[in-house]
Parts: C-alpha cells; structure tokens; sequence
C-alpha cells in the first residue's frame, strides 16, 4: 500500500514538474554514453537532484522578480499566468539537460533558451530598455537562482554542501551561467555574496513584481488537494527571503512563526518529496 501511494505521488510530482513523458526525457538525458557537462561527483548535481529545489525554485522566482527590468520583460513576455506549467516543465527541463544530460542536450537546451530570448525585447515602464539576452539582466537571474538553490539546500537538502564544495557548486553554476551569455560569472561563494550585494541598489518593488508575488504564493492553478504541500512549499520559500525584500514584495516578516511553524513544515514537506520522487 505505501509503495502505490509513493509511486502515484511521485507520478503526479513528475507530471507536473516534467511533463506526461517524464519516463522517455528521463531515459533521454540519462541513459547514455556520452560525457556530460558536470562529473557524477559535482556538487551541481548534488543540489540539483535534491528535492530542497521545489522551495528554491520559488524562491528564486521571488528573488528575481526585485529587479524592475528584468520583471518587465517577465510581465510583457511571460505565459505564466496561461501555462504556468508549461514554463515550469521548460525551466526543469532545462537544468535537468545542464546538468544530467549529455553535452549535446545540455547545449541544446541552451541554444533554445537563446532563441527564445531573441524575442524578449521592450521597454520597462520607467522607460529602460531591456532584452533577455542582455548579459547584466542574464548575470541576475543567474545570481538570484543560485543563492537560492544554495538557502534552500543548505536548509533542506539532503546532504548540505560544506567548504570548498560551496565554491566548487557555484564554479559548477558559472558554466552553464557563460553558455547562456553572462560574463564573468562569480566562481566562488565570496564572489556571488559581492555581486548580489553589488545589485542591491538595482532592485525594488513594483506592481508587477507583486502581483506575480501574490499569483505564486496565494492563487497558484492547483487542484484542492494539493494547495495544503504547496502551501508548505510557499511558506519556506518565504521564510528564505532576506528580511529586506520582504517590504518591497509585500511579504510578511514573522521570525518566530517562521522558526517554529515554517522551516519544520518545510522540512517535513521536502522529505515526503524526496520520498515521492525518489521511489
């Protein structure tokens, strides 16, 4: 009985997050010969596999959001509001492909993103001009999901990376970061601290930001059932946010709900994932 009920969680889960032809992309990217970007032993591949990554996707879709250009382009170009699973399955395919994958798939995922891009081009309502191939917003988006695949694995994961496998992880990051355009990605952990802080004057709130904020953590498409671990889910991706982006997001900051109540929750939500997907 608990191994169909595992079995159908983790069908569901994978549904969701990859797609009906979960089984054939897994064997796709995995059941091959040839090398890969990372070694079996990358710290990359540690993170990327654990399920603390369900919290740190949405909380990098929050940290992002804080810079008004780059959610410009998000708001006037994005389906996510249409097909947020859509976007979802496109976004785990494409660090599944980086980072499991085979060179060859790695580097087509990453011309696809390319391609894409080309089309993401306007203006931001305070007039800036912005394009998604453009290698300072390109250098955000990268900073914003790597610190928070960082908080979330160090919360959550599995098996927390420690010492040098933290620079040796955002070493790993800085490949796939130069194939999709940013130059000089950080390749230590000092070095993301240095460039994140070097973006805080960037970063605000604006309506778009906040509404994608409110669609995420309060009115997501899900069936009944499953807004209860979602909720989990968005709790402690909010908890991981720093105290200061809490404002311009319209964020609540509870620290002591949030050390009681949310990271236990989110502990307890990430394991039964990693018991679901790992079946």
């Amino acid at each position: 009985m608990a191994d169909d009920v595992r079995s159908w969680v983790g069908e569901q889960v994978r549904g969701r997050v990859i797609g009906p032809d979960a089984s054939a992309r897994r064997a796709e990217l995995l059941d091959t010969t040839e090398p890969g970007w990372f070694d079996d032993d990358a710290p990359i591949r540690r993170v990327h596999a654990d399920a603390s990554m369900f919290i740190g996707g949405l909380r990098a879709i929050l940290f992002q959001s804080l810079h008004p250009v780059a959610m410009a382009g998000v708001a006037d170009h994005s389906d996510y509001r249409r097909d947020p699973w859509g976007r979802l399955q496109r976004t785990a395919d494409f660090l599944a492909a980086t980072t499991f994958g085979p060179a060859s798939q790695a580097q087509q995922a990453v011309d696809r993103v390319h391609r894409v891009h080309r089309h993401v081009v306007g203006t931001a309502p305070g007039g800036e001009p912005y394009a998604a191939n453009d290698p300072h917003l390109l250098e955000w988006v990268h900073l914003a999901e790597i610190d928070s695949f960082l908080a979330a694995h160090d919360r959550y994961g599995e098996d927390p990376l420690h010492g040098t496998e933290r620079d040796r992880y955002v070493a790993d990051t800085a490949v796939v970061a130069r194939a999709l355009g940013v130059i000089d990605p950080p390749e230590t952990e000092a070095r993301l601290r240095a460039r994140l802080a070097a973006f805080r004057p960037e970063l605000r709130g604006t309506r778009p930001a906040r509404a994608a904020a409110r669609y995420l953590l309060l009115q997501p498409p899900l069936p009944l059932a499953a807004r209860a671990p979602y909720g989990l889910i968005a709790g402690a991706a909010v908890a991981l946010m720093p105290a200061w982006t809490r404002v311009p997001l319209r964020l609540p900051w509870l620290p002591v709900s949030e050390t009681v109540v949310l990271r236990p929750a989110g502990g307890v939500v990430t394991r039964a994932l990693r018991w679901a997907t790992t079946a």
